[in-house]
């Protein structure tokens, strides 16, 4: 059974061809598929994408890109959210300090809100993070040391420390494809 654990259908370049890009997935063996939210001010949008597929799901959150854009979402906003049937999961949050799009501040409070509505409702959450391992595998432990949450470092492109730090916490790591390039 394959299954896409993290796409984004709700983004621009799909709207057109959005039947078509689920029928190619479905076509190659995709089974379900979980489009991740990166703002929580277009999840009625997300929402809608899951309601049109059986066969698609959801998270809800906001992406660390857009953390300053949407300080005032709560652990409680989040948690109601995730009442909608279509929503397996939290996120994507974290910290991005490549590109840096958002003060650091906000991306780590934001983290922090994301890790809070995953303890609360035993969902996963999917954790974005580039270029920030100290202060990534930081707020895990401290957030840990607070209760359990699960959560998964997706596409992960950070050191053998983080990933160390994060497995001793029960966390997962996900892998990609960029694992082969040279950099």
């Amino acid at each position: 059974m394959l299954v896409d654990s993290h796409c984004h259908l709700d983004f621009p370049d799909f709207a057109n061809e959005l039947d078509a890009v689920v029928a190619r997935a479905r076509a190659a063996g995709v089974v379900r598929m979980v489009t991740v939210s990166t703002r929580v001010a277009r999840h009625r949008e997300v929402l809608a994408i899951t309601e049109r597929f059986a066969d698609v799901f959801c998270s809800v959150g906001t992406h660390p890109h857009y953390a300053h854009e949407e300080p005032g979402v709560t652990a409680d906003d989040l948690v109601a959210r995730t009442r909608h049937p279509k929503v397996v999961a939290l996120g994507e949050a974290g910290l991005d300090y490549h590109y840096d799009n958002a003060p650091r501040e906000a991306q780590e409070r934001g983290l922090r809100t994301h890790i809070d509505a995953a303890r609360a409702t035993g969902l996963p959450l999917i954790i974005h993070t580039r270029e920030a391992d100290a202060d990534t595998a930081r707020i895990l432990e401290e957030e840990m040391g607070k209760g359990a949450f699960s959560a998964v470092l997706h596409c992960f492109t950070g050191g053998r420390e983080l990933a160390r730090r994060a497995v001793a916490l029960g966390l997962f790591v996900s892998f990609t494809g960029i694992l082969t390039f040279k950099s």
